[in-house]
């Protein structure tokens, strides 16, 4: 039986399907479904938002358009009009991170981005698409983004391998800050809702006002992480499309 007092219970991940090819597991669990259920309010939200495209929009079009239109600027004014290309990625990605943050707010739900399998392989994503970006427009010369203008050639000897290694570890710092944060947050209101029972109705109106405001700024939190994440993939398409430092 689940230990509904734990608050890391919450994060568990339980198989719904199993299914083992080659001795790979490839089982269908409550990420999984959490996941299909995110992709499918996404897809949703956007073709009924843009299906009547009337003139004057309604609640759904103005939704479907303020997204679109928050993704384009912040793309365009973090990666310029080159970057433009390259909308469908990013807003993908913010829909998907933004409504799987969401969705962890729900009672009933699993928040996905809370499992670092999930947010390294989005960041992965990232990287490994930037970089080929980056080959493909600039060949070799790629390279010359972890070494640093106008230094001394005697201070790149120190200085090309740390910004190798701040490089390379793109991912890891992108994926962390997005599960941390999910993370941390669901596990904190767990933490103050067992003071809520375990309290009761004479000392708990302390930690539920808590949880109460808490929600609000986990809310918030959702929606900056995605915002962020969103943030870090134009900065990092910038790189590789003008090579700046």
């Amino acid at each position: 039986m689940a230990d509904t007092h734990n608050p890391l219970e919450q994060f568990k991940i339980i198989r719904h399907l199993n299914m083992d090819v080659a001795g790979i597991d490839f089982s269908f669990t409550n990420s999984s479904m959490w996941m299909v259920i995110g992709i499918a309010l996404v897809t949703l939200l956007m073709t009924q938002g843009m299906k009547q495209r009337a003139m004057v929009p309604g609640r759904l079009q103005s939704m479907a358009e303020l997204l679109y239109e928050f993704v384009a600027g912040v793309l365009q004014e973090n990666a310029g009009k080159k970057g433009m290309q390259y909308f469908p990625f990013v807003f993908t990605l913010f829909m998907f991170i933004l409504i799987a943050n969401l969705l962890g707010m729900l009672p009933i739900a699993f928040t996905t981005t809370s499992h670092i399998v999930v947010t390294f392989a989005l960041a992965m994503l990232v990287f490994v698409i930037v970089n080929v970006i980056g080959f493909m427009r600039h060949g070799l010369h790629f390279f010359s983004l972890i070494v640093p203008g106008g230094v001394p050639w005697y201070m790149l000897i120190l200085l090309v391998p740390i910004e190798l290694l701040s490089y390379l570890t793109r991912p890891i710092s992108l994926s962390v800050r997005l599960f941390a944060n999910m993370l941390a947050g669901h596990t904190m209101l767990k933490v103050f809702a067992g003071f809520v029972i375990g309290l009761g109705l004479i000392g708990g109106w302390l930690p539920l006002a808590f949880i109460v405001v808490f929600t609000g700024l986990e809310v918030m939190i959702a929606c900056l992480q995605a915002y962020v994440f969103a943030v870090l993939t134009c900065i990092y398409l910038n790189d590789a499309l003008n090579l700046h430092h």
